[in-house]
């Protein structure tokens, strides 16, 4: 059942939640010269689904332009349009590199199943008194770009151990280009990137300064490997995936974690996956909450692109951090 609930604008929201006993609860750059941030709706939708199909890999930075260009309007070509959806980093700064308040490295891991050794961004509390629960921060399908170590350093802020490795470190790291880490990304073998990815899990959980519960936190890709973390692992104390893509019901039976999971309206193509894995974690009494944000894009979250909902992403981030406090700290 779906409970409505009308917020207010600029946000409405839909949600679901089940609890265990079953009740009804150029190139794609880097950076963007142009600092004015723009909106989904400056963009017709479809070009919105073009770009989505774009920078997921289905479809040729040619190709995209030659599609988008009979939505152009009068200077706003084809071109330009793809400049302006691309990432602008200097919008993700939330939390400085340098902020006081945490301290932040990069470290190496073991993943003797994947890649052999793996690297990542560790964000934690610089004055931490005690043990605290970590976090494993799994990115897009692009690599550890400037995005996710921000997005970490938002859960040191929050008091958590966050751990965001890049699974790009076997092709160099993350390259500081776009269209770069999507070419070296669809390069990775499958497999082994996803051994690469439950490692993290494994070190973040075994790290001294850990309570030994540990959630996990993903976006698109990221969101989909979530999924897959909470499949893997039955300790997994918390699983937040983002707009990811859902694992099969016979897969989804194994799922032991709470999760919170955050959906677009407007991305039918992973949504379409929602209606099946919803019936599986009702069939196996698995707890979870579910929201859809109406009039949100694939990718609402990332504060980097025009696709960004801040309303939606501030309020699914508090939702977030409110879930994970609940779950790692009991």
């Amino acid at each position: 059942m779906f409970e409505k609930r009308n917020l207010g604008p600029p946000l409405t929201e839909r949600k679901s939640t089940c609890d265990v006993t079953g009740n009804a609860g150029g190139s794609l750059k880097t950076e963007s010269t142009d600092m004015e941030r723009k909106s989904a709706s400056d963009f017709p939708p479809e070009v919105l689904k073009l770009f989505d199909s774009y920078v997921h890999g289905w479809m040729s930075r040619r190709d995209f332009l030659d599609r988008a260009q009979k939505y152009a309007v009068g200077g706003f070509t084809a071109a330009a349009m793809l400049e302006s959806l691309r990432p602008n980093y200097a919008f993700a700064q939330q939390v400085p590199k340098d902020d006081p308040r945490i301290k932040t490295e990069y470290l190496t891991y073991p993943s003797p199943q994947g890649s052999g050794t793996m690297r990542g961004y560790y964000a934690r509390p610089a004055n931490a008194a005690g043990k605290l629960p970590g976090v494993v921060v799994i990115h897009e399908n692009r690599g550890l770009n400037p995005y996710i170590e921000d997005v970490a350093r938002r859960l040191a802020v929050a008091n958590f151990l966050a751990f965001a490795p890049d699974a790009l470190t076997p092709a160099g790291g993350y390259p500081g280009d776009e269209e770069k880490a999507a070419q070296l990304f669809g390069q990775l073998d499958a497999g082994k990137r996803t051994e690469d990815l439950m490692a993290a899990y494994t070190m973040l959980k075994a790290r001294p300064e850990c309570t030994g519960k540990v959630g996990a936190v993903g976006f698109c890709f990221g969101g989909t490997t979530v999924n897959q973390m909470a499949v893997r692992f039955s300790d997994l104390a918390a699983a937040v995936p983002f707009y990811g893509g859902q694992p099969s019901a016979a897969d989804a039976a194994k799922i032991k974690a709470p999760l919170m999971l955050h959906y677009a309206a407007l991305d039918e193509r992973i949504d379409a996956g929602w209606p099946a894995y919803e019936a599986a974690l009702k069939a196996n009494g698995v707890k979870y909450q579910m929201f859809m944000y109406p009039n949100t894009n694939h990718g609402f979250h990332n504060d980097t692109t025009p696709r960004y909902d801040e309303a939606a992403a501030k309020l699914a981030w508090s939702r977030t951090l409110a879930f994970l406090n609940e779950n790692l700290r009991t």
